[in-house]
């Protein structure tokens, strides 16, 4: 005997198929091949028994505080435990009960269809943006004379240009262009001169390539002329909370918009204490509110992708914790990119200098892509392309089976 891991529902099919199941069958028992954790918190202790008995009943379980059965305590969290079949069955078996059951009915069945495997789309002005076939690459270029990486190597206009060119022929899926650094600690820039670093790059790379091109900012003044001059999307690392007028800025030019998680700003993001009592659960929540803020302001879902900002106000053993758990934020069902290169965190693990982390960064990017990620920003394109295609492959072994 063995144990069969079954990472998807294409290896799921082609195991059934081999064993000869009655089709019926494979569309019955499919779903029980895929078992979720879903964390409640803070749930009225009667609701806590209801969804209890419920998935007991089920032949799934939930746990809860020991206090909940006797309503010893007036709430507790709730895991529910179970495949994606009997969550589905659970959200049927509550959807007319009181006390809120409905919603949560409701919310279950939401999570579920997220959670599916499938391509997402991604529209800018310009185009729609496949994901999920396989990883995009967003190269970096960061015309500035700060960046942590290679601040001043593309400051000047000519090289901005080339680089860009260089790792569109390297196969960029995407250049992000950023003319204020964000690195710990970096200082404000004033609004004419990134204006004056980023737009004429963006204009020139605009009219000599065809992939989209980002604006890395979190001023809306500058994410308004760089999309003018041909961006098409605008990574915020402030999430629309460092402009008010950037959502305005956004929906007006049909953009779509990256929305990264950060406490305070780069200036004093990795100062006090950075400790998290749950790191992807307290991002999550942070992602999950800039998502509804967005949609307040008229971006559609189809807008947007999040960014759980790995180097911006973490420890070095969250950015670790984060990407070990990054799967979890398909809950958001939106796409999701991934920032680790050459960052501090690598060099706490390897001991190497900035210019020196190619092979820490591969690992994460490894990673990254392993957990779910769908677009991984990068400096080192033709390395990274390489590691994620060939994670790709591994990923995706299977699938066509």
């Amino acid at each position: 005997m063995k144990i069969v891991a079954i990472h998807h529902d294409g290896e799921a099919l082609a195991l059934f198929q081999k064993i000869g199941v009655d089709p019926y069958g494979i569309g019955a028992m499919t779903p029980k091949t895929r078992h979720v954790n879903i964390l409640l918190s803070a749930r009225p202790c009667k609701v806590a028994n209801i969804l209890k008995q419920e998935m007991l009943s089920l032949g799934a379980d939930a746990a809860v505080s020991r206090g909940s059965v006797s309503c010893a305590v007036e709430a507790t969290d709730v895991l529910l435990m179970g495949t994606h079949k009997q969550i589905g069955a659970l959200a049927g078996k509550i959807e007319n009960q009181p006390f809120g059951l409905d919603v949560l009915a409701r919310d279950l069945r939401v999570l579920l269809g997220r959670l599916e495997k499938k391509p997402l789309l991604l529209k800018t002005v310009k185009r729609e943006i496949v994901l999920g076939e396989r990883t995009l690459i967003m190269g970096v270029l960061n015309v500035t004379p700060d960046s942590f990486s290679d601040g001043r190597r593309y400051l000047n206009f000519s090289s901005a240009v080339n680089r860009g060119l260089q790792m569109a022929e390297e196969g960029a899926d995407i250049i992000d262009i950023g003319g204020e650094s964000t690195r710990p600690g970096a200082k404000t820039v004033a609004l004419k001169e990134e204006i004056a670093r980023v737009v004429p790059v963006v204009e020139e790379l605009s009219a000599k390539l065809t992939i989209p091109l980002s604006v890395d900012t979190m001023k809306a003044g500058v994410a308004d002329k760089a999309l003018k001059a041909g961006a098409e999307i605008v990574n915020d690392v402030s999430a629309l909370s460092g402009d008010r007028k950037m959502a305005s800025v956004v929906r007006k030019a049909s953009a779509a918009l990256v929305l990264m998680h950060m406490r305070g700003i780069p200036a004093d993001m990795q100062e006090g204490d950075l400790r998290y009592a749950d790191p992807t659960g307290e991002i999550f929540m942070f992602l999950e509110k800039a998502v509804q803020k967005a949609l307040a302001a008229g971006i559609s879902r189809e807008r947007l992708v999040v960014d759980p900002g790995i180097g911006f106000g973490k420890t070095h053993a969250d950015n670790c914790r984060i990407l070990n758990k990054l799967c979890e934020f398909r809950a958001l069902g939106l796409p999701l990119l991934v920032g680790t290169s050459r960052k501090a965190f690598i060099g706490s693990v390897t001991g190497d200098a900035v210019d020196r982390r190619m092979e820490g960064t591969a690992a994460t990017v490894a990673a990254a892509v392993m957990n779910g990620c769908h677009i991984i920003r990068v400096h080192d394109v033709a390395a990274m392309k390489k590691v994620a295609a060939m994670t790709d492959a591994i990923v995706r072994a299977g699938m066509d089976s």
